[in-house]
């Protein structure tokens, strides 16, 4: 069973820092590309947008909205992948969530959500 728990979240003024991590099970966590996303308040789950993802190869890639402020990481040993989030602005207020395509089926965790004030 797939099971991906976010942690981090929190309120933050605007120009802070907050980090995110994702710890995976159920998977062979090395081998899977890790992703996370973010549904601002008001959307609906099928317009969350992409923030980040890194490959098992470590390769990244962002969100033009995100690129030079925020920066994925994984930890293959912890099963764990990060999101560090600098200058954050406003906008970026929305529940994060880490996701998984896992045998043709996507995984979410329960998201965590990042308020950031102005």
């Amino acid at each position: 069973q797939v099971r991906l728990v976010e942690v981090g979240g929190g309120l933050v003024q605007s120009g802070g820092s907050l980090r995110l991590s994702c710890t995976a099970s159920g998977i062979n966590f090395k081998l899977y590309t890790m992703n996370w996303y973010r549904q601002a308040t008001g959307k609906q789950r099928e317009q969350r947008e992409l923030v980040a993802a890194i490959t098992s190869a470590g390769s990244t890639n962002y969100a033009d909205s995100v690129k030079g402020r925020f920066t994925i990481s994984r930890d293959n040993v912890w099963n764990r992948v990060s999101l560090q989030m600098n200058s954050l602005k406003p906008e970026d207020t929305a529940a994060y969530y880490c996701n998984v395509q896992h045998r043709g089926l996507p995984y979410w965790g329960r998201g965590t959500q990042v308020t950031v004030s102005s």
